[in-house]
């Protein structure tokens, strides 16, 4: 067996429990990690990174789409160090340390940066400071893993980019004076998710992002030795404590002679069906209409579960509102007809803007929660490029024990009651009195900040994707001239047949 798709020795689990984590089918590799937490928002992520970064000795590999050294990681703190600063200092301050970097060559592009600004930096001009911009990737594809990884102990997950108009905290308030990027423009909300996460499944984290470097550079990295400590924050309580866990890729389907990956969008699907009571989903973007049919497959079902599901409502650039909101807006409309048993509900949040209106939340999270035994939480979002044309990592933990699955009905209580201004016990009693998640949101959606439902009429409107979704939001790589020349031979081949007759 090739060791890029061997899995880690894993506790057994129950006779009767029946996993969703199935490695060579929805997760590349498998593995036990002994710590792992979820870190909600940026605040959380960023302050918790802050403090892993500095217990860094050996390595700190950083992948993302987008990378921008001139944010601060503690803006709170009015002479806190940037990103930059804080890698400088401490690749001089400990000489065993090297810190690699690899972004998508286009992501600061896309960012409204320049590429020539990372030559300009003072930070980055020391021979243990390796960046690289990575334009490997087919036509309109991107990188869009976020990884972090320090000393192949300790590694972060999740859909936040180390990058301008991420950070926020819980309260996400219309206004917020630190919420600004290097240049002091302001952002709106912005809501995210990342997992941090300690042992094996840190080295299979690590072993993503070898490959990555790998890829882009050919320079053949070997894994960290056993030996060190496990950078933690100190003011952090692990949510799960040795759990099963698997890493799903995508990686371009059908390139270059490369069947590439499609863990990612299996173990979607294979999460959605193994729901027996509650979904609940977070994602940046509700426009998959192959996901779309399964979850309407579990609507129409008597014995389904629940559905919610909180997506963002304004899509940036033209082209992206155009194409990702009207084919949301029809997968809703689908869902909706599929919906006999009234188990659906599909949000958008909001908080008051101040001036008596509201202000939207960017949902920016990649997440999926199945009852309370699985949660997956990674880069992939619900949307045609993320199954087979982009590359992606996710994260998936499950659990069968009474422990983690408290904590993870826990996160999801805790995440609804973040979107209603509510308290999480106000969620999981209300969940616990009557078995649903939707009767916590209605008791609870009464205040200025909530949830808000899509004005989407079922019976009126088109169900089917936009004309034009394959060029937009394509699900696999395209090569124009090939395809153009077999549209000519098709084209020219009707012409000679017309001629004949």
């Amino acid at each position: 067996m090739d060791i890029t798709t061997q899995s880690l020795p894993l506790r057994e689990t129950a006779p009767h429990f029946e996993p969703i984590i199935r490695p060579g089918r929805n997760v590349w590799r498998s593995a036990e990690a002994e710590s792992l937490a979820f870190l909600i928002d940026g605040e959380d992520y960023y302050r918790r990174l802050d403090r892993v970064l500095r217990q860094a000795e050996r390595s700190i590999f950083i992948v993302g789409w987008d990378f921008n050294p001139d944010i601060r990681l503690r803006p709170a703190e009015p002479d806190g160090e940037t990103l930059g600063a804080l890698l400088r200092r401490l690749i001089e301050e400990k000489p065993a340390l090297e810190i690699r970097i690899l972004v998508w060559g286009m992501g600061p592009v896309y960012s409204g940066k320049s590429l020539k600004m990372f030559g300009k930096m003072d930070w980055s001009d020391h021979p243990r400071i390796l960046l690289q911009f990575d334009f490997k990737h087919p036509l309109r594809a991107s990188h869009h893993q976020k990884i972090v990884v320090v000393d192949d102990r300790t590694a972060f997950l999740g859909g936040i980019d180390l990058t301008a108009e991420r950070w926020d905290d819980r309260r996400h308030a219309a206004e917020n004076p630190l919420r600004r990027g290097p240049d002091g423009t302001p952002h709106g909300p912005v809501h995210d998710m990342q997992t941090i996460v300690t042992g094996d499944t840190a080295r299979l984290i690590g072993d993503v992002a070898r490959r990555r470097w790998q890829k882009a550079t050919r320079e053949i990295l070997k894994p960290l030795d056993a030996g060190g400590g496990k950078p933690w924050p100190e003011d952090l309580e692990p949510a799960l404590s040795h759990c099963r866990t698997g890493l799903a890729l995508t990686e371009p389907w059908k390139w270059r002679g490369r069947r590439g990956h499609r863990e990612a969008i299996r173990l979607t699907h294979d999460a959605l069906r193994s729901a027996s009571r509650h979904l609940y989903l977070e994602t940046q973007y509700l426009a998959s209409f192959g996901v779309g049919r399964t979850l309407a497959q579990r609507l129409r079902r008597a014995d389904g579960p629940e559905i919610v599901v909180v997506v963002t409502r304004q899509s940036h650039g033209f082209l992206e509102r155009l194409m990702m909101g009207h084919n949301r807006n029809r997968l809703i409309r689908r869902l909706k007809r599929a919906d006999r048993h009234g188990r659906l509900r599909v949000f958008y949040a909001v908080v008051p803007d101040g001036k008596g209106g509201e202000q939207e939340i960017i949902v920016h999270s990649k997440l999926i929660i199945v009852d309370d035994r699985f949660v997956r939480v990674g880069s992939s979002n619900l949307n045609n490029r993320s199954e087979g044309l982009d590359t992606e990592c996710d994260l998936a933990v499950e659990t069968d024990e009474a422990a983690g699955r408290q904590a993870i009905a826990s996160l999801r209580d805790g995440l609804l009651a973040e979107h209603l201004d509510a308290e999480p016990e106000e969620v999981a009693r209300i969940i616990a009195e009557t078995g649903s998640m939707i009767a916590a949101i209605d008791r609870l959606n009464v205040k200025p900040r909530g949830l808000r439902a899509f004005d989407v009429d079922p019976e009126k409107g088109e169900t089917r994707s936009m004309i034009g979704t394959s060029i937009v939001d394509p699900k696999q790589p395209f090569w124009p001239i090939p395809e153009i020349k077999s549209g000519l031979r098709r084209f020219f081949a009707r012409l000679s047949h017309h001629r004949l007759l």
